[in-house]
């Protein structure tokens, strides 16, 4: 967490941008462009379709990459957005996340795991590769609790011996979250606060120079009096605050998720950012597949600016 807190210093600018493309946020004379490519590659015409979206998300993404690089510390690939297309989708997370690193950015596999025992292990191994190997390239992964300690203990562990850091579900953003994170336990706690609770307690040996331990925690945007309260509830945990921007998350909401210092906290923004070229104006079907992709670039920069920009003026 040192790393990500050091790169937030470089750039200042805590945050991140999800890298969650879909068929609607890439342009369709971006998805055209690679047909005759990608059929010479293809065993089987039915391979087509999914092998020919994936090349197309690898190009937005890179777009997307170049454009935001030395301006965000971070980036968030999700990988169900690509695990959708089967094998040439997997392929292309691991090329963007290998992308990214090149690039200097720090990269967050947003994967919510969450097993128990060999199987936990297993997933755990997203950090620490296999022998001398890192396969994924990434910094980071996101974990959902809802098995108990068992289930999160593999991911610490291959935290420490890599030097990376994990994300666990605390109180998330989505509208529906409260039907188990906000019911009340015997001992007056609701369920987050109890989960909350355990992720203090498990990056307790972690922590690093500036305060913070290696197990950070997912505090949703749309919760503003909930994230302030778990922030001093949690002094010693990163927040990786998801539901800025398209979800209606503002940077007033997420003030209070950060410590007196203007540290603790990243906020995400995915669509805000790399679907931005679809709210610009300036998009014509008639574009050229590079005419589009230059379109892409050039909104996804100036949206990251204007929330790091927003970030500022509040932190």
């Amino acid at each position: 967490m040192d790393r990500l807190i050091e790169a937030i210093d470089t750039t200042q600018n805590p945050s991140v941008v999800g890298l969650d493309p879909t068929e609607a946020l890439v342009p369709a004379q971006v998805v055209a462009s690679f047909a005759d490519e990608v059929r010479e590659s293809v065993e089987n015409e039915d391979e087509l379709p999914a092998a020919q979206l994936a090349v197309a998300y690898f190009e937005f993404n890179r777009t997307i990459i170049d454009a935001v690089a030395g301006i965000v510390p971070a980036v968030k690939p999700q990988i169900a957005m690509y695990e959708a297309l089967g094998p040439a989708g997997v392929d292309v997370y691991a090329m963007t996340c290998e992308y990214a690193r090149e690039r200097g950015l720090y990269v967050l596999a947003d994967v919510k795991r969450g097993d128990i025992g060999s199987t936990a292990a297993a997933y755990a191994r997203m950090l620490t590769g296999v022998g001398e190997h890192d396969p994924w390239n990434i910094d980071a992964v996101t974990v959902n609790p809802y098995l108990g300690t068992d289930g999160i203990t593999p991911f610490v562990d291959a935290a420490a011996q890599t030097d990376k850091d994990l994300f666990v579900l605390v109180r998330t953003s989505n509208p529906s979250s409260s039907e188990l994170q906000m019911l009340d336990l015997a001992n007056g706690k609701k369920v987050y606060e109890h989960v909350a609770d355990l992720v203090e307690s498990w990056g307790a040996e972690t922590i690093g120079k500036y305060g913070y331990s290696r197990v950070g925690a997912v505090v949703g945007a749309t919760h503003p009096e909930e994230g302030k309260a778990l922030r001093k509830r949690m002094p010693h945990t990163f927040f990786l605050v998801p539901g800025y921007g398209a979800q209606g998350g503002t940077a007033a909401d997420v003030r209070g998720m950060f410590d007196a210092d203007g540290s603790g906290a990243i906020v995400n923004s995915s669509r805000g950012i790399i679907g931005a070229w679809r709210k610009s104006g300036k998009y014509s079907e008639t574009m050229s597949a590079s005419e589009a992709l230059e379109l892409v670039g050039e909104t996804a920069q100036a949206a990251a600016i204007d929330m790091r920009d927003n970030l500022r003026a509040v932190l």
